[in-house]
């Protein structure tokens, strides 16, 4: 069964396991809102767990915006949760605030001893776009070229190869004429949780936005899934693709979670028009990997429901795709 909440729109989740459970993340609205286009300003964050990915109890709400004013008290978007080794749990997210319109991103972060009840880090504030690479970044609002100033989404993981935390985010580089061109995979890093360095980008191309980004690795490959609409694919991927520009989820591949990423030649891995799987997470992806994302079909037809895990194989070249059986 599908994860469905009668009076409430779901879409991007996130997952974490507790050695015993599944705990599902995701972004959620209410549906007496009316109009599901509505339903990115009055998000609050929603907790259910599972044993099999496939049938959840809903915990209700975990998360929420900031009491106003904050830098956060207008959003609170998709992130990620991560368990240190004291055995606290730290969940990252986006936040945006009434005083920018919601124009601006930046990273939160709030822990928990229990998963479900978070506690913000002091005013939550995390991560922005300051620092010495700030300037590889569109670190402003682009009035009239980008509808945000884009830094959200952030997938936090441990770093195979060293003692470091490493976050990946959804942001735009700097410098890039075609505006479809600029979409990039930020970076930053810390020895702690706690503090964090912005780094340059690890990736930059092929589209507007490249956006839920999650790093991992299968079979010795790594991968960065990410999603995208088919109105920001970049003049370049357009020509060059097997198939039209459609919304969903593709894949960089890279020899390492810090790169070089680069698109693979390979199609599409995720894509429909009207889009139908949007914003995907690989889960289980060190024994039985599956994808989980929710039901779109745009706003008019908004599904607003976590669709059942989908198998994900990966090929002997490396190449993804979806289906139980290598072909």
């Amino acid at each position: 069964m599908t994860l469905a909440i009668p009076d409430k729109w779901v879409w991007d989740s996130w997952y974490a396991h507790d050695g015993q459970h599944w705990h599902g993340y995701f972004l959620q609205a209410d549906k007496s809102l009316g109009d599901p286009a509505l339903r990115h300003w009055h998000v609050s964050q929603g907790h259910a767990i599972s044993d099999d990915l496939v049938s959840w109890d809903y915990l209700g709400t975990c998360f929420a915006p900031s009491a106003k004013p904050a830098w956060d008290d207008y959003t609170t978007w998709t992130g990620s949760v991560v368990q240190d080794q004291h055995t606290l749990w730290h969940l990252f997210y986006t936040g945006t605030s009434h005083s920018e319109n919601g124009l601006y991103q930046r990273i939160g972060h709030a822990t928990s001893p229990d998963m479900h009840n978070w506690t913000r880090v002091d005013d939550g504030f995390c991560l922005d776009l300051h620092g010495v690479h700030a300037s590889q970044y569109e670190s402003e609002h682009r009035i009239n070229h980008w509808h945000d100033r884009a830094m959200r989404d952030p997938w936090v993981m441990k770093n195979p190869d060293g003692d470091e935390w490493l976050m990946f985010f959804t942001a735009r580089a700097s410098g890039i004429s075609e505006v479809n061109a600029a979409g990039a995979i930020g970076y930053a890093t810390s020895s702690d949780l706690y503090n964090w360095t912005l780094q340059p980008p690890v990736y930059c191309g092929g589209f507007g936005q490249l956006e839920v980004p999650q790093v991992f690795t299968i079979d010795g490959h790594w991968y960065c899934l990410f999603c995208t609409a088919a109105e920001h694919w970049s003049t370049q991927f357009s020509s060059t693709s097997e198939v039209s520009p459609r919304t969903g989820n593709h894949y960089l591949i890279g020899d390492s979670p810090a790169g070089p990423w680069r698109l693979p030649e390979a199609p599409f891995l995720d894509g429909a028009l009207p889009a139908y799987r949007y914003a995907a997470r690989v889960v289980d992806e060190h024994t039985k990997p599956k994808l989980i994302g929710f039901l779109d079909q745009g706003d008019k037809n908004f599904g607003g429901l976590l669709l059942d895990p989908v198998p994900l194989q990966c090929k002997a070249d490396g190449r993804l795709a979806l289906g139980s059986t290598e072909s």
